[in-house]
């Protein structure tokens, strides 16, 4: 057994056999067969292994005519890795020792050869040599099952996702009922990819390191998606006490949800609070409801995107926005994030075709919404018509100043007037707002605040661009921190803005799901929260013993502190104080 820890970022605990995305993308069917079975599983093999190499010998006589000797040599030498004495003899070891399947024993040899390379110390050679294994691997296994293998969107038995990163589209296709979770080796707390999977209600655990050499397909391994913790082979004590943990988990947070559905956000002094979700697709307009949220604060479009060809036409818009609003009826206010394309979201289709070198400081969302003002307007219309549907309110993302907020503005009033010719019925008091997201826009917050109708404070990108900590590397994970004291004062700048002008101010990023966070957000001057939909119960019962004088006084002597360390050591202190049995 062994234990990896990782960040965790998206609650719960899974059991399963792993798929190894980045090598296979394919499931291991069984991991062991029969006694009468083991020497036709061997034949298997060794079929596999000559089909493989043959295979090889011709790739290397077709690229050597078209491509030269040098390239095609690359073949070459796969093919005799094919006929490796160590990896046939270990493969058919493990089938008669072990009674393994053919798939599971390769997987299991080759990642014993690339563990050993591993040991032997880096080197370009060694570099290569795992690139090849890593091939050879999978070539065997798709070769072992018959075809292209089985892709991930027609898995039907459970699985876990390993992987060492996963790209926004390939989450948004994972389908809860059989990805019961995913850990990758890569990624940060507010990745994308973590915040989909927070979406889709999958445990995850992000940022663990590299594992993907010492695990194979249909392994057994345990997500702890509240510790952070992936697990590989357990042994037969832990597996057991976490198929207790799981049963005590999904019993008890479905009673906790159902008491805290209908009951208010209100702190012990009568302090009124709203908690609003965040969503990424219209199914989820559902768990806000289930989660007794007040709305939805954010609703991501991105995902109108995803493995997409050729842009959404107007109609896929306005069906995806009516389907949330019909679902939370006329009282719950829907706030609709306009596309937040770019940096490292859906870029194929949206005319961002340039090489950029660095795409987060690039042609990203609004920006490029108003250099292509075809693709912008054709979501505002979709957005407008949509509006006689419920309480529909609209966010500009990423403004970084006044004059970029002017022009969505202008470019709206268009729309607005085209639709107005055109006779389509929209809703004209529609409430504008703009997400604080970058420095110079909380700087600005007095000015921006005269523009528009409420904030929205997106603290993953302002912890991001405020600490020059990409949020996607682990490497500088312990740079990326909104407890850091830039951060909490740059909140109480946009805050005091809000403030001032009578707007409401919401938090929408990761920190507003934090419990640790809410003391200080509320003493702060917050009345809004938007977070996961799941994390909404939890966050309601920790509002609920909370009084406004005591998280003022958290507030003030927070804003006092120095380090990043000595705030999160401070806010965890005083949540406990309260309430000793709140997660962190």
């Amino acid at each position: 057994m062994e234990i990896r820890r990782g960040i965790a970022v998206s609650p719960g605990v899974a059991i399963g056999p792993a798929l190894v995305l980045d090598t296979e993308g394919i499931l291991i069917p069984i991991r062991s067969v029969s006694t009468q079975e083991v020497d036709g599983e061997v034949r298997r093999l060794r079929a596999a292994l000559a089909e493989a190499s043959h295979l090889a010998q011709e790739k290397q006589r077709t690229l050597s005519a078209k491509l030269g000797k040098e390239i095609a040599d690359i073949f070459a030498a796969h093919a005799g890795l094919y006929e490796d004495p160590i990896l046939v003899r270990d493969a058919e070891a493990l089938i008669r020792a072990n009674n393994y399947s053919a798939e599971y024993a390769v997987s299991r040899a080759v990642r014993a050869i690339m563990k050993r390379l591993d040991a032997a110390g880096s080197s370009p050679l060694a570099t290569r040599l795992q690139a090849d294994f890593v091939d050879l691997e999978k070539q065997l296994l798709i070769l072992l099952q018959g075809a292209s293998g089985q892709p991930l969107s027609a898995i039907t038995e459970p699985i876990i996702v390993l992987a060492h990163d996963l790209t926004p589209s390939e989450t948004a296709i994972l389908d809860p009922k059989t990805v019961h979770a995913l850990a990758t080796e890569s990624g940060g707390a507010t990745s994308h990819t973590a915040i989909m999977a927070g979406a889709l209600e999958i445990p995850a655990v992000v940022g663990v390191g590299r594992f993907l050499s010492d695990i194979s397909g249909g392994d057994t391994v345990i997500v702890d998606g509240y510790q952070g913790l992936l697990i590989l082979d357990p042994d037969a004590e832990t597996l057991q006490r976490y198929m207790e943990l799981r049963f005590r988990d999904q019993t008890t947070s479905g009673l906790h949800q159902v008491f805290q559905k209908n009951i208010p956000a209100e702190t012990k002094d009568g302090v009124r609070l709203h908690l609003f979700g965040n969503i990424e697709f219209p199914g989820e307009a559902r768990h806000c409801l289930d989660r007794g949220a007040d709305g939805v604060g954010l609703y991501r479009t991105e995902f109108l995107y995803v493995n997409k060809s050729v842009d959404p036409t107007e109609e896929e818009h306005f069906q995806a926005y009516q389907t949330v609003l019909k679902e939370l009826g006329p009282d719950r206010p829907v706030v609709i994030r306009t596309l937040d394309l770019g940096g490292d979201k859906f870029v194929g289709m949206t005319g961002l075709t340039h090489h950029e070198k660095n795409p987060f400081l690039g042609l990203r969302s609004v920006r490029l919404c108003l250099k292509n003002q075809p693709m912008f307007k054709t979501q505002l219309r979709a957005i407008l018509r949509a509006s006689v549907y419920g309480d529909l309110r609209i966010m500009f993302p990423m403004v970084s100043t006044a004059m970029e907020l002017r022009q969505c503005k202008s470019i709206l009033r268009e729309v607005q007037e085209d639709l107005e010719e055109a006779r389509i019925p929209f809703k004209s008091d529609i409430p504008i707002g703009t997400m604080i997201e970058v420095p110079s826009a909380a700087i600005m917050a007095d000015v921006l605040a005269r523009q528009v109708d409420f904030f929205s404070i997106g603290t993953n990108d302002l912890v991001q661009y405020t600490l020059a900590a990409d949020r996607n590397n682990e490497t500088v994970a312990d740079l990326y921190n909104a407890a850091d004291p830039s951060i909490l004062r740059l909140l109480q700048t946009v805050i005091r803005a809000a403030n001032t002008a009578e707007i409401d101010v919401t938090i929408c990023g990761e920190m507003s799901g934090e419990p640790m966070y809410m003391q200080l957000l509320l003493g702060l001057g917050v009345r809004q929260f938007s977070a996961t939909p799941r994390k909404i119960p939890e966050l309601k019962r920790i509002v609920r013993q909370l009084c406004l004088a005591d998280a003022e006084r958290v507030a003030h002597e927070a804003l006092q502190l120095e380090t990043a360390r000595e705030v999160t050591s401070y806010l965890r202190e005083q949540l406990r104080r309260i309430l000793p049995d709140a997660p962190d």
